[in-house]
């Protein structure tokens, strides 16, 4: 850890590729435990899209490293917790998704002439704080296409859509209120992020094979 961080406390969570540990009651570690990660450039993006006014989480990138975040700590449920809870509905969810989706394509690039992506944006990674949405996890952000993560986030939802679990129905829900307007989903967006799905390591077999159901589930949206 770089100086000034101060020891990891206890484990927070943890998640496919990294743990999240207290700092103090007002920052947080978050270690990358497979090492592809960049940490200092993630959070370059998060301090970037926050500087236009985009809620994402306040980093300190003097006490971060590549493989070590250091990022202030969030109060309150994500929203994948408040649809368990009862506390939000499948369609505010997926208003609010939307939503974030377009106000982020609205910031202009850093450096390209796309726009800045998250790439990863679906309910467990948008917390619920007192000041509002915060989106968490930008350990997949790029510049690029708007269609592609409009692609990504549908294809996530549609994937558990699909799966027949206990999630199936709100995923249904999300999705159809994420693409209550589909012109910004692109036949690029959704191809592109269907190959990148196929091609992700951190999908198990299992998941990878729903990919064929979760495009037919996508396509009708996309028509209106």
């Amino acid at each position: 850890m770089t100086e000034g961080t101060g020891a990891a406390g206890r484990l927070l969570g943890a998640g496919r590729t990294a743990d999240v540990y207290e700092i103090d009651e007002a920052w947080v570690l978050r270690r990358d435990r497979e090492g592809y990660r960049d940490a200092l450039a993630e959070g370059a993006v998060m301090a970037y899209v926050r500087e236009h006014g985009y809620p994402a989480p306040r980093v300190r990138l003097a006490d971060s490293s590549r493989t070590d975040l250091v990022m202030r700590r969030l109060s309150g449920p994500t929203m994948l917790g408040a649809l368990g809870a009862g506390t939000m509905g499948a369609d505010e969810a997926g208003r609010i998704l939307a939503r974030l989706l377009r106000q982020l394509h609205d910031i202009p690039a850093r450096v390209s002439q796309r726009r800045v992506l998250h790439l990863d944006l679906h309910p467990d990674n948008v917390v619920l704080t007192p000041d509002g949405p915060c989106v968490i996890d930008w350990s997949d952000t790029q510049e690029g296409d708007p269609g592609l993560d409009w692609g990504t986030s549908a294809v996530i939802l549609a994937q558990v859509a699909v799966d027949e679990g206990p999630l199936a129905a709100p995923a249904h829900a999300i999705l159809k209120a994420l693409l209550t307007d589909p012109s910004h989903l692109t036949e690029n967006g959704l191809t592109e992020a269907l190959r990148r799905r196929a091609a992700n390591p951190t999908m198990t077999p299992g998941e990878i094979e729903l990919l064929g159901k979760s495009e037919e589930l996508i396509r009708p949206f996309m028509r209106g």
